[in-house]
């Protein structure tokens, strides 16, 4: 180790106390950036969850359609349209509604339908855990998520509810299919999710495409846009980025994560500064000592960056830590915290930059040091 970042590490650990207090502020700081930015990501899955499943090449959906979610429905008839469109191999209708989920014991709350004929290239649930997919085909079998267990008024396979006064029963459980709005999805088959939802039987929400092989995706999208009429045909990635702009940003919720990430870095920039300044003002003498031997400004920089570099490891690994804490405490809750390589080595680099950004003002106030003051102390 070099002198200079030596003199760094013994003027931060002379003084524990101050020293605990600036990994504390650089800590919390960090933790908050985590978390909100976790939430951001977690958010920015979860909205997109039944589509990143959809396993389909092209989406058909109602023009203005914002989310899967959107309630905007398509004629059932222009599957056979698009079908028979060079360069399709199949389109598959999907229903999503929104229906009265009747608890044995005559509570109620709203849940999402999701119709399909879970045909092998159909969206059908996925992580089952219990039960099996062919099992939906039986009449009024449903399948859930063991999330929502609680809120559903059920216990596993053969648990019984109603919909709209039909009778339902638990064919299959799910683990991990969850809501980012925290209304449970229940698949079941295409022509019961028109009864559940009282939606009539001509109307579908999406077209599910999938593609012969070879065919050229851009000029199969624009046949169909062409063939019918009044409809939007978007990539599975357009439709994935339309989901998220719209709820992250239509809705503010993507504003205000990154409103408390800011201020997590903001009050972490300031405690750290606080506290560095007051460090280097303690040690005026030693650093107006260093100037009077002759030393240059390039090395009191290095002593007081390396303070502040000391500061953004010790504070980023404790910091991280936590976040992973989070990351698994929040793992089957609503909303879980997500972290990947590339949000830590982010994370990393704002902890470097803060910390530097704050050794600034302690780096001015050294230089204003006249040498002459150690003569006169």
């Amino acid at each position: 180790m070099s002198l200079a970042w030596t003199l760094a590490a013994r003027n931060l650990f002379q003084d524990r106390l101050r020293f605990a207090a600036t990994i504390i502020g650089i800590v919390f700081s960090i933790v908050l950036v985590i978390v909100q930015l976790g939430l951001y990501l977690g958010f920015g899955h979860m909205v997109t969850t039944m589509i990143d499943h959809g396993h389909a090449d092209l989406w058909v959906l109602a023009k203005g359609t914002k989310s899967f979610e959107d309630p905007s429905l398509l004629d059932a008839r222009d599957a056979e349209r698009v079908s028979a469109v060079e360069g399709v191999a199949q389109a598959s209708p999907v229903l999503i509604g929104f229906a009265e989920w009747k608890l044995t014991n005559g509570d109620a709350t709203p849940v999402l339908v999701v119709g399909t004929d879970f045909k092998p290239s159909d969206m059908m649930p996925w992580n089952v855990t219990e039960g099996s997919v062919q099992a939906l085909n039986a009449s009024g079998a449903v399948a859930v998520d063991r999330t929502y267990f609680g809120r559903l008024g059920v216990s596993g396979l053969g648990s019984t509810a109603k919909i709209r006064d039909r009778e339902v029963k638990v064919a299959a459980v799910t683990n991990g299919i969850r809501s980012f709005t925290t209304t449970p999805f229940v698949f079941c088959k295409l022509d019961r999710a028109h009864r559940y939802t009282g939606i009539p039987a001509g109307k579908a929400s999406h077209f599910l495409v999938r593609l012969k092989p070879g065919a050229n995706l851009e000029e199969v999208r624009a046949r169909i846009a062409s063939a019918v009429p009044d409809v939007e045909v978007l990539t599975t990635a357009q439709f994935r980025d339309r989901s998220r702009s719209f709820w992250l940003f239509g809705t503010g919720a993507g504003a205000a994560l990154f409103g408390g990430a800011l201020l997590g870095i903001i009050v972490g920039t300031v405690i750290v500064a606080q506290t560095l300044y007051s460090s280097t003002k303690d040690h005026l003498y030693e650093f107006a000592t260093l100037r009077a031997i002759g030393c240059s400004k390039d090395y009191i920089y290095r002593v007081i960056t390396g303070q502040a570099l000391i500061n953004a490891v010790i504070g980023f690994f404790i910091a991280a830590c936590i976040g992973f804490g989070v990351v698994a405490f929040t793992a089957n809750s609503a909303l879980p915290v997500v972290l990947n390589a590339t949000l830590l080595a982010s994370l990393f680099a704002v902890t470097i930059l803060m910390c530097v950004v704050s050794a600034i003002a302690s780096i001015a106030r050294v230089l204003r040091i006249d040498p002459v003051v150690v003569m006169a102390r």
